[in-house]
């Protein structure tokens, strides 16, 4: 059966950072057409309701067509600690984060956040998301579970770390290599489903167990590896003074094999000129997470200069850090951010590092991010006068792009009007 998804229809030419807002272009009068849930062809709405004359209408009006929203580094097992006051980074993990973790060994209680996770993101128009797990392979069961239950694209790791955390939330260097292992076999993919390897970071981690997953990625060079990097100059202090040897954060990896082109490396502030050069010649991935480092008070990502270097770079709320499961509030942010460098992110920009920018960061720009013919048909319809306030402000627009600014900048759930998974509509 077809179906004809009709509305404002955004496609992308190219990377607005490199080729300007021109790159993102939305027709008025466009319409996606999906079948067995891929899209089958994108144009004018008349034409492809004369060319697929059984299909099924959706007519969404003036509501804005987009890929869904990938989101390419969270923390699914902090959802129920989200928006907790007053800590950085380290103290955050010890006061919030790692005991909430420690309920992640109970099957049931993982499910039950996993359940709740993907009916947070969805209903924020999100399709994707690249999660950490914790260390308990409950956690990556239930993560997957539920994400193949919604036929979502979705991505999660095991989380590995045997120091600096409390009895009952480490494993070992050995333990990490067989749980994700194991993991990774059951789970790679099956269906719309990637296993990520994931060391946390080198404070977590030992060199012998950052060794033993370096290994584990080198025998599965398929998958992607994700970790954190600079984010707090306190966290890079600590891991000086950990690994004195190390000539920098990056090299904490990159001896052991934790450095290569499918590296995710999460916030990513606070770089040398080595790191950044290492990077980009290796053509990691780079992740911004602008609500979790304000809010944490990590310090400002450089979107502009990152970019202009050519690095690949995704966009995420990381959750719950991060204090909104929001890709809109995440854009918001990322403006802000971007103002407060002196280099404001146009709104093509930031609409593109929520769809093709994250998508092509985790290596599935091929596959989701954008409406093209042969593309999994993840796509949401968001209405671009969701609420008074944005309505007023949108009735006075001179261009789209003023009015999908205020969306960005005002936006939540309510802007959601439609998702669509594959290409069928989630409820």
């Amino acid at each position: 059966m077809q179906t004809l998804i009709a509305g404002q229809v955004m496609t992308f030419d190219g990377d607005p950072f490199r080729d300007g807002p021109e790159a993102v272009r939305i027709d008025s009068h466009g319409a996606v057409l999906v079948e067995n849930g891929r899209i089958a062809a994108v144009g004018p709405r008349e034409r492809l309701a004369r060319e697929a004359p059984q299909a099924q209408i959706i007519d969404h009006g003036e509501a804005l067509i987009s890929p869904g929203f990938v989101d390419a580094h969270v923390h699914y097992p902090q959802t129920a600690i989200i928006a907790s006051w007053g800590k950085r980074l380290i103290d955050w993990l010890n006061s919030y984060t790692f005991p909430e973790e420690m309920r992640f060994s109970d099957p049931a209680y993982a499910r039950r956040i996993a359940e709740r996770y993907f009916d947070l993101t969805l209903s924020n128009g999100t399709t994707t998301v690249c999660s950490y797990a914790t260390i308990h392979p409950e956690s990556v069961d239930a993560f997957f579970e539920a994400a193949e239950a919604r036929s979502l694209r979705a991505l999660t790791g095991k989380v590995c770390m045997d120091r600096n955390a409390p009895d009952g939330l480490r494993d070992t260097p050995q333990s990490a290599y067989d749980d994700s292992k194991r993991l990774l076999e059951k789970w790679h993919g099956r269906g719309r489903l990637s296993y990520v390897i994931t060391p946390r970071f080198s404070p977590t981690s030992t060199p012998e167990q950052l060794h033993m997953v370096g290994q584990l990625w080198k025998e599965h060079p398929d998958c992607l590896m994700q970790t954190h990097l600079s984010e707090q100059t306190d966290e890079i202090d600590w891991v000086k003074a950990l690994h004195p040897q190390a000539r920098d954060y990056l090299d904490t990896y990159e001896t052991q094999g934790l450095l290569g082109e499918r590296a995710i490396y999460g916030h990513a502030i606070h770089l040398t000129a080595r790191e950044r050069s290492r990077l980009l010649e290796v053509g990691a991935s780079l992740v911004h997470c602008p609500t979790s480092n304000t809010f944490i008070g990590s310090g400002l990502f450089d979107m502009a200069g990152l970019k202009a270097e050519g690095q690949l770079v995704g966009l995420a709320t990381d959750t719950g850090g991060g204090s909104s499961f929001s890709m809109l509030r995440t854009m918001a942010a990322a403006y802000e951010v971007g103002q407060l460098r002196h280099a404001p992110t146009h709104p093509a920009a930031l609409w593109w590092l929520a769809t093709a920018g994250s998508a092509e960061a985790l290596h599935l720009g091929d596959r989701i991010g954008a409406i093209r013919v042969g593309m999994e048909a993840d796509m949401i319809a968001v209405d671009l006068s969701s609420t008074p306030a944005i309505a007023q402000r949108s009735a006075r627009a001179e261009t789209v792009w003023e009015q999908i600014f205020a969306t960005v900048m005002m936006g939540d759930d309510r802007a959601i009007r439609a998702v669509y998974v594959a290409g069928k509509p989630i409820s």
